[in-house]
C-alpha cells in the first residue's frame, strides 16, 4: 500500500486554477524576463495587498534562490547576517550563503524565533575590524519549528534593527500559513512596514514553483535585476511565475489555501493531544512536532511518510508532520485513528 505523505507541503503539484490559467494563456505572446503583462499585474496586486505602491517586487523560482540573492545583494564582503541555528539558511541550503563569502552568525533559540537579546549578543561580541561586521538579521515566519511571530515581537526586532542600522529580512516560505495562524495578530501590510525585505512563498502554498521577493527599503532596490541575472534567476519565461502569483492574489486564493493547510494541522494536533501526546513546540502553523514513542513511530511510518526530527529521550522522538493546501481530511482522520490503535496496543 502506498504511503500518504505528511513529509512536506510541496508533494502535490499546483492548484487547478493556476494550471488552467497557465494552459489558457500558453499561446499568447508577451515579453520575457518578467516584463510581461502577467508579472506586471501580479506586482500591482501584491503592492495593493501590502499597501505599498513603491515596493519593488521580483519573482524567483525557489526559497533558497531568494535567500541567496537577497542576502548576497545587501551585504558587503566583510558583513554577516544573524540567524537562528534552526534557520533554513544555516541548516538546509548547502552553504549557499557562505559560498557567496558571507558568514552566518548563528544563535541558539528555544523555539526558532530570534529575540533582541540574541542579536545584541552577536553585536557585543563583534567589536572591531578583525571580525565580520553583523549587518543583517534573518528570520522566518513561520519558523522552521512551526512557530509564528506576533506583532509585538516583530515590532521589537524592527525597532532594534533600525536603531542599530541592521537590515531585517524575513523568509516567507510559509508566510501564508503564518499570516493565517490563529496566533497571528498582524496583516501582510503591517509586515511590509516592519521589515526591509521579505518574500512571499508560493512553492509551499499551491504554486508549481515561485516566490515573490518584496523590497521595501529604498537602499536595497537599485540594480537588483543585475543580481537576479548573475545568479540565474532572471527567467526568460518569467510569465510562468507572474501568472501563478496573479492567480494566488486575484481573489485571495493564497490565503484560502493557507487556511486549509492550517485547519488540517489543527485537526491533527487536536487528535494527537486527545491521545495525551505532547509537542516540541505549541502547534501554530501547518508544521507540527509531536513527541511519540519510538516503537509507535516505527509502526506508523509503515503507512505514512514524515520526518523523524530529533531524538527526545531514550524511548521517544520528535516527528514533523506537515499539512498542505491539498491535504485530504480523510487521511488526517485515518492518521489519528491509526495512532490511537497503536497506542492502545490493539
Amino acid at each position: 500500500m502506498a504511503k500518504y505523505s505528511f513529509r512536506n507541503d510541496y508533494s502535490e503539484g499546483a492548484h487547478r486554477q493556476i494550471l488552467e490559467t497557465l494552459l489558457d494563456t500558453s499561446l499568447i505572446q508577451d515579453e520575457g524576463y518578467g516584463e510581461d503583462e502577467y508579472c506586471k499585474e501580479a506586482i500591482s496586486l501584491i503592492r495593493e495587498k501590502i499597501q505599498n505602491p513603491q515596493a519593488d517586487i521580483h519573482f524567483v523560482s525557489g526559497g533558497t534562490q531568494a535567500n541567496l540573492i537577497v542576502i548576497s545583494s545587501m551585504l558587503k564582503s566583510y558583513e554577516s547576517i544573524v540567524a537562528a541555528t534552526t534557520s533554513h539558511i544555516f541548516t538546509h541550503e548547502a552553504g549557499a550563503i557562505e559560498y557567496t563569502g558571507h558568514k552566518i552568525n548563528n544563535v541558539e533559540t528555544k523555539n526558532g524565533k530570534l529575540k533582541v537579546c540574541d542579536i545584541q549578543s552577536v553585536i557585543d561580541f563583534h567589536t572591531d575590524e578583525h571580525m565580520v561586521k553583523p549587518k543583517a538579521v534573518f528570520i522566518s515566519n513561520a519558523t522552521e519549528l512551526g512557530t509564528v511571530y506576533n506583532k509585538k515581537e516583530l515590532e521589537e526586532l524592527s525597532a532594534f534593527c533600525k536603531k542599530n542600522k541592521l537590515y531585517l529580512y524575513l523568509d516567507g516560505a510559509r508566510l501564508g500559513s503564518a499570516l493565517c495562524s490563529e496566533y497571528n495578530d498582524f496583516s501582510i501590510s503591517e509586515l511590509a512596514k516592519l521589515v526591509d525585505v521579505f518574500y512571499i512563498g508560493g512553492t509551499k502554498n499551491g504554486a508549481l514553483i515561485g516566490e515573490a521577493i518584496v523590497i521595501v527599503n529604498e537602499q536595497l532596490k537599485e540594480n537588483f535585476r543585475f543580481h537576479l541575472k548573475q545568479k540565474g534567476a532572471l527567467l526568460a519565461k518569467g510569465r510562468i511565475l507572474g501568472i501563478q502569483f496573479l492567480e494566488l492574489f486575484k481573489d485571495d486564493l493564497f490565503f484560502d489555501l493557507a487556511k486549509h493547510a492550517n485547519l488540517m494541522a489543527t485537526n491533527l494536533s487536536i487528535g494527537i493531544k486527545k491521545l495525551e501526546y505532547s509537542f516540541l513546540t505549541e502547534p501554530a502553523s501547518n508544521q507540527i512536532f509531536p513527541i511519540l514513542p519510538n516503537t509507535i513511530i516505527e509502526k506508523i511510518s509503515e503507512k505514512y511518510g514524515f520526518y523523524v526530527w530529533s531524538k527526545f529521550d531514550e524511548n521517544n522522538s520528535v516527528i514533523r508532520l506537515v499539512t498542505s493546501w491539498a491535504t485530504q481530511e480523510k487521511f488526517v482522520n485515518e492518521f489519528i485513528e491509526d495512532l490511537e490503535i497503536l497506542g492502545s496496543g490493539k
